[in-house]
Parts: C-alpha cells; sequence; structure tokens
C-alpha cells in the first residue's frame, strides 16, 4: 500500500511496513530468522548464501522439524492456521503452498473415491479436473447461464442444481467455482441450500475471493454462505508470495480427519517458510487494515468502468460481479484485445488476460487510485486507436460447449492413446486435457467426446490469438483420442 494512506511511521521496519508482526506468528518467525545470522547444517542447499546465484534465494527458509516455537515449524503452521480458522469463522484452516491445484486436489479427495460420482459446475478450472482423475470419480457436469451480451457465464441455477441432485442422488458432492474468472457470481445460499437437503458437502474454489467479506461492497465470503469447504489463492487478490494457498472448512458435512491425510498428500514435505508467511502476513493486514485498503481501491475500479462506458467501451458489472474484477468488452467497439495488450506490453504494462474479444487487468489492493486511473487511460486512448466495425458476440469456447462424458477421467487420463488428425478426431474420446488458458476451464476433457462443435470452439479461440494450453499440439493439428476398443461409457 502506498505511504500516504496509512503514514510514514509505518515504514520504519522495511521487513514489517505495516506492523502486523505482532498478530502474525510465522511473519514474526520470519522476521527473526533474517535478523539472526545462523549456520544453518540443513536444507535448501544454499544455506542463505546470496553470493552463489544471487538475491534470488533471499529470504528462502524451510520449516524446521521439530515444535520450535519461534521458528517456522508445525507447530507454529498451526497457531497461524488457527488464527485464520478464527477469523473465517472455519472449524478448519490449512496453508498451502503448492497453490490452490493442490488445495483443489485434496478437497476432491476428501469428499469422494473412487466410483463415487460429484456434480461439478463446468466454469472450474483444470486443477479440479486433476482431482477428479486423483480421486477416480466421474462428474456429473452442471452449466451456468450465459449471458447473450457477453457470451461469459453468469451464473449457475439453483433449479439446474436441483434436477442434477434429483438425477443423481448418489453424489457424494457438489462442486461449484465462485466467483468465476470473469467475477460472476452464484447464489451461493441458495445452492448451498440445495446441497445440504442431500446431506452432502458443497465445495467452493475460491481462487479469486479471498478479499471477499471484507468491504461492505463486497461479497460475502463462501464459508460464511454456507460452502463447506472453501479454497482461496492467497497469492490471487492477497499480498502473498506466488503458489500461496489456504483452506478453510466446515465439519458438519466433511470428515475433517480424512480433509487432513488428503491435504497432507498434496503438499510437498519441503514447505516454504517464505511462503507460509506470506499468508499469514496477508490474514493479519486484512484483519486489521482490509477495509481501509479495500476502499479507495473499489472506488477507483467503479470510477473506470464508468470512464470506459462513457466512451463507449463494454465492461461486465452489476449487482453479481465482484467490484475489483474489471472485464473489459471489445466486441462492439471493433478492437482486437491481442492488439490492446501488445500496445500496454510496449509501456510494461502486463494484464491478466487478453484475447480478440477480452482485455482483464487484474486488479488488488495492492494497486492503487492512481495506477488504476492511468491504466485506464492508457485502455481507452489503445482502442480509440483501433476502433472498427462492431463484431458479433462470441461464446467464449469454454462456456460454450456440452460435455459428453464417455469414459471416466481416471481411466481416459492412464489410457493408451492414439494421435490422428483433427478432422479425423471427430467421433473420438479425447485422451488429453484441451483447454484455452486463462482461464484454463476444459474445453475437452480426458474421456469426453470429441464433438464439431468443440473443435470448432477451439479453432475459434486458437485463432483469435487464444493460448491453447496442456495439450500435445497447441496448433489442433493433431489430437490425442483413445483406442476405440478402450472406449466403456461410465455408468449412469
Amino acid at each position: 500500500m502506498s505511504q500516504h494512506a496509512f503514514g510514514a511511521a509505518t515504514l520504519l521496519d522495511p521487513k514489517d511496513p505495516m506492523g502486523l508482526r505482532s498478530s502474525a506468528p510465522l511473519l514474526d518467525a520470519w522476521i527473526r530468522d533474517m535478523e539472526t545470522d545462523r549456520s544453518p547444517f540443513q536444507i535448501p542447499g544454499h544455506k542463505g548464501r546470496t553470493d552463489l546465484t544471487g538475491a534470488i534465494v533471499d529470504g528462502d527458509i524451510p520449516v524446521l522439524p521439530g515444535n520450535h516455537p519461534h521458528r517456522i515449524s508445525p507447530s507454529l503452521i498451526l497457531e497461524a492456521e488457527a488464527l485464520a480458522a478464527n477469523l473465517w469463522n472455519a472449524d478448519l484452516c490449512r496453508f498451502g503452498v503448492n497453490g490452490s491445484s493442490g488445495s483443489n486436489h485434496a478437497a476432491v479427495m476428501a469428499v469422494a473415491g473412487p466410483g463415487d460420482k460429484v456434480i461439478v459446475s463446468r466454469t472450474l478450472h483444470k486443477s479440479v479436473l486433476v482431482g477428479l482423475v486423483y480421486a477416480g470419480v466421474t462428474p456429473i457436469w452442471v452449466r451456468p447461464e450465459i449471458n447473450p451480451a457477453t457470451g461469459l457465464p453468469e451464473y449457475l441455477p439453483s433449479s439446474v442444481l436441483a434436477k442434477a441432485l434429483e438425477e443423481h442422488p448418489d453424489a457424494k458432492a457438489v462442486l461449484i467455482g465462485e466467483p468465476s474468472y470473469v467475477g460472476t457470481m452464484s447464489n451461493i445460499p441458495r445452492l448451498a441450500k440445495v446441497t445440504h437437503e442431500y446431506g452432502i458437502p458443497l465445495v467452493v474454489d475460491a481462487a479469486w475471493a479471498a478479499h471477499f467479506g471484507f468491504h461492505p461492497s463486497l461479497p460475502n465470503h463462501p464459508l460464511a454462505e454456507g460452502a463447506d469447504i472453501v479454497v482461496t489463492s492467497a497469492h490471487k487478490t492477497l499480498p502473498s508470495y506466488s503458489q500461496a494457498s489456504f483452506v478453510l472448512v466446515n465439519s458438519k458435512y466433511v470428515d475433517l480427519d480424512r480433509f487432513n491425510k488428503m491435504f497432507d498428500s498434496t503438499q510437498t514435505t519441503s514447505m516454504s517458510g517464505r511462503i507460509l508467511a506470506s499468508i499469514d502476513a496477508a490474514r493479519a493486514l486484512l484483519e486489521r487494515h482490509g477495509q481501509a485498503l479495500l476502499d479507495p481501491v473499489i472506488a477507483a475500479t467503479a470510477k473506470g468502468r464508468s470512464q470506459l462506458r462513457d466512451v463507449g467501451i463494454d465492461v461486465i458489472d452489476g449487482e453479481y460481479i465482484d467490484p475489483l474484477k474489471l472485464v473489459i468488452l471489445l466486441a462492439s467497439s471493433g478492437a482486437d484485445g491481442n492488439v490492446i495488450e501488445a500496445e500496454l506490453l510496449a509501456a510494461n504494462i502486463d494484464v491478466e488476460m487478453a484475447n480478440r474479444d477480452l482485455v482483464i487487468p487484474m486488479i488488488t489492493f495492492a494497486d492503487t487510485p492512481d495506477r488504476i486511473e492511468d491504466l485506464i487511460s492508457r485502455i481507452i486512448a489503445a482502442v480509440n486507436r483501433n476502433r472498427g466495425p462492431a463484431r458479433p458476440i462470441a461464446t467464449a469456447a469454454a462456456f460454450s460447449i456440452e460435455p459428453v462424458v464417455m469414459v471416466s477421467p481416471r481411466a481416459a487420463f492412464f489410457s493408451d492413446y492414439e494421435v490422428v488428425d483433427a478432422a479425423e478426431a471427430v467421433g473420438r474420446v479425447s485422451a488429453e486435457m484441451i483447454c484455452p488458458y486463462p482461464p484454463g476451464v476444459p474445453v475437452l476433457s480426458p474421456g469426453e467426446l470429441i464433438t464439431e462443435a468443440a473443435l470448432a470452439a477451439l479453432f475459434a479461440a486458437r485463432d483469435s490469438g487464444v493460448r491453447i494450453a496442456f495439450v500435445s499440439d497447441p496448433t489442433l493439428k493433431k489430437l490425442k483420442v483413445l483406442p476405440s476398443q478402450d472406449v466403456v461409457s461410465v455408468p449412469e
């Protein structure tokens, strides 16, 4: 945060500019280690020396074995996790260093096992599907409503979820992603009510929602709205180190012992003390200064949306939108988002996502109103330089395809495969995951039928400048498919 917001006195300690260490035990331990001249005869192998490979290893400390009360150790991690659980009113919190991907793997395995069914929203990140592979479960996909004016997902109707559960009453859990990558929100209390009527947990991948609940203009945190497991990326919207994640769990519909076992299985045994301390620091920052930090940034983002609309540039807006998610829609302006991104990159400005029809800059409370104002003015100028005939709205590939599951994800993932030309792939079953990235939502997953519509959506995304990820041939000229004899439909 800029020093003018909290005063120059907060900058007396460069390792703790906001004065958090007294209420953040892992941060306190990390600072203490940085201030102590130690002779480590343990990993990591750099031993803290920056004269070998440079500052890249500065501040990298391990989690110590045993229960050192004043250094980063298992007992101190438990203390920090308990503070986070208390803040979010959860029965359990776990800090992770493998990103929300690792946490999603644990969440799936905690609620279902081999042969089980789970209801899954098709807006979820590919890491959830990998969790389905690990757990050996079969997904029953449900799709959100698509807004025809934007081509992007809006919300998952509770009626759609109720129908899926009525047809599959043996499902073990419901997994949804809230908010979506583009900041749209479903009614979580309604979805939780429907889910709990079947006595099963609602699992929410809330990777983009760590800031929710800490300002009156923001939605409530999903845990406060009835979710049972909430996975959150601390590094996405909070000032934590990359790969930092935490999971919040309530025990009414979740076995905490099983969850802990699954979570531990997804984490390295050589955890980064620096990543863990950054989660603890972000928690303390939210608790002490969250609303004050968020207030000017939310206001500046709202002003930016208004400025964009005033010059004829469309944005996503509304009651069920994350106020900090700025999604700029370019079809009506005729400008190409890839060109806009290139102009921003030339000015050393990186955005979270850009394709022909969208530009999404990531805004957090680490930004300032001045930075946001400058970004908005540059985007307006770039769009005005590149205007053209309006284009029809195209539904994003990841949200336009109805998946047809032919083989369980796990069976397909570990199956043999054949490589065929794309033209010969229609009617075959995919052996690989194919995702436009970002957002990382699969168009085709292992075990799903390759349809003409799926390929057409992928080709359109590729040709509009979207990166096609996780597939062996990102040009999509060749695809991996299951051998025909391996295709056995999943049980009803």
